[in-house]
């Protein structure tokens, strides 16, 4: 099976991300499972098998219980794939953050422009609540 035949179904995502907490018993991702996406247990163990088969999850027996982890290398092969695409979406990033950057600083000038709310002292000296504010570069 693909990987993104694998990645497809919304349940092996959530399955996924569960592992990606850590090493879980098979019981306790089918009760997340089972409580989010009402499907029954054995359902769940026909998801993990596909991502056992598929080289996405790992298992290993502790006694009676059985416990499943994330496997990184498939993950790796998807995060190539998706490389050759990632200049889209980050030079739309980048230029948020330019954006977002350019908006703080525009802020700031407009809150050092703005006269303090407070009164000042007869000599035309800021107060110490206005020095320490501009020193944190707060309005």
């Amino acid at each position: 099976m693909h990987a993104f035949d694998v990645l497809g179904d919304p349940v092996r995502r959530r399955i996924l991300e569960l592992l990606a907490a850590g090493e879980q018993p098979s019981g306790a991702v089918a009760a997340v499972i089972r409580k989010e996406f009402g499907i029954s247990q054995p359902a769940v163990s026909q998801h993990l098998k596909v991502l056992r088969e598929a080289g996405f999850a790992s298992v290993r027996a502790d006694g009676a219980r059985r416990l499943y982890a994330v496997e990184p290398a498939p993950l790796r092969e998807v995060d190539a794939w998706l490389d050759r695409f990632r200049g889209f979406w980050e030079q739309r990033l980048d230029a948020l953050g330019t954006e977002l950057a350019r908006g703080k600083r525009e802020r700031r000038i407009a809150a050092e422009r703005r006269p303090s709310t407070g009164a000042r002292p007869p000599d035309g000296r800021r107060s110490e609540e206005d020095e320490r504010r501009a020193a944190s570069g707060g309005p």
